[in-house]
């Protein structure tokens, strides 16, 4: 099945300023998306049992739906794919959008890192995670499972920030 998307990057723009005066981080126009039928398969549209959407699955729809994301950019993690980690996803973005603009997408487009052997680089791709708190949870690695997790990053961060950074994480 053949899916075309509905707006364009202009009209992607347009609700943007209209919601909230912003400007689109990629605000050049290109054709609508077409002829990626893998991408468009309806069965991949549902995020992962994360809550996110798989950047080597999601469809074009559903990428371009996300906020930042314009055609230009959707083509570009559609054909960057297939994407081995969270590093190389944000290569592709980083061509087209602010770091903002990407922790924005990094709400709801990730690849779960595992926490006992993912790089430094990888761990601050997390959105909210800085320095600080990206050598805290490296400090206390290897993580046995979610509760020891848990206990060691609830002390230092919260129990409510290490249920965030759970749905970014597996834990191995």
């Amino acid at each position: 099945m053949r899916l075309v998307l509905g707006m364009t990057a202009g009209a992607l723009l347009a609700a943007a300023v209209a919601a909230g005066g912003c400007a689109k981080p990629d605000e050049t126009a290109t054709p609508a998306v077409a002829q990626y039928d893998s991408a468009n398969s309806p069965e991949t549209e549902s995020p992962a049992s994360s809550g996110f959407l798989d950047p080597n699955l999601a469809t074009a729809a559903a990428l371009t739906a996300l906020p930042g994301m314009s055609d230009s950019v959707t083509l570009a993690v559609i054909a960057g794919r297939p994407y081995m980690g969270m590093v190389a996803v944000d290569r592709v973005l980083a061509r087209h959008l602010t770091e903002q603009w990407r922790d924005s997408v990094y709400t709801r487009l990730w690849i779960p890192l595992d926490l006992n052997t993912a790089s430094s680089v990888e761990i601050e791709l997390i959105p909210g995670v800085g320095e600080r708190l990206r050598q805290e949870l490296e400090e206390h690695r290897p993580y046995e499972g979610v509760e020891a997790f848990r206990r060691d990053i609830g002390a230092q961060a919260g129990l409510e920030e290490a249920v965030r950074l759970e749905r970014y994480l597996a834990i191995k």
